[in-house]
């Protein structure tokens, strides 16, 4: 019987990372990492408002947008026991680490990381994209996600919602939250 729930206690842990894993992949990874190659081909156009310095807060962008996502997707699987893909949602409510201070790490994420992009390689191209993802997150969390979270997670997540911003990290985050 031990060994039993061992063994599922592991599953409970091995398929929501494995999940979060390829959710990872395909999703921000196409719009955070192929659609952005498909646009710039990776290649330094000439720094945007001709500051070269600026290269160095694009790498800052690209970097805080990498260890961001990888935490949020890991948070994800470990505390929510799911992913961030609907078909396999989580079966808690993630509301540590980041979570405490803005509601949408991974989608401020996946724009910090075309962001950085775009500064680091001098791209107007995926400044505009980058705008384009940032409307299509909103519109998405709007019309899907909240209304679908509200259902899942009840006055658990209306109590979050209260506390904790959409898109602007709360400075001081989330009282009640774990840390």
């Amino acid at each position: 019987m031990i060994d039993h729930q061992r063994r599922r206690g592991t599953w409970d842990l091995v398929l929501p990372s494995l999940g979060s894993l390829a959710f990872l992949v395909i999703a921000p990874g196409t719009l955070a990492g192929l659609v952005p190659w498909w646009l710039s081909r990776w290649r330094f156009e000439p720094p945007l408002l001709g500051w070269s310095a600026g290269r160095a807060i694009g790498v800052v962008l690209l970097l805080a947008g990498v260890v961001v996502l990888v935490d949020s997707f890991a948070r994800f699987a470990l505390e929510g026991r799911g992913t961030p893909a609907p078909v396999y949602p989580t079966k808690r409510l993630v509301v540590s680490g980041l979570y405490r201070f803005v509601r949408n790490p991974m989608y401020l994420a996946v724009i910090s990381t075309i962001l950085g992009q775009a500064v680091l390689l001098g791209s107007r191209d995926l400044l505009w994209y980058a705008v384009l993802v940032a409307l299509g997150f909103h519109a998405f969390v709007l019309l899907y996600e909240e209304p679908t979270l509200r259902g899942r997670y009840g006055s658990e997540y209306v109590s979050y919602c209260a506390a904790v911003n959409r898109w602007i990290p709360r400075l001081g985050g989330r009282p009640d939250a774990e840390v």
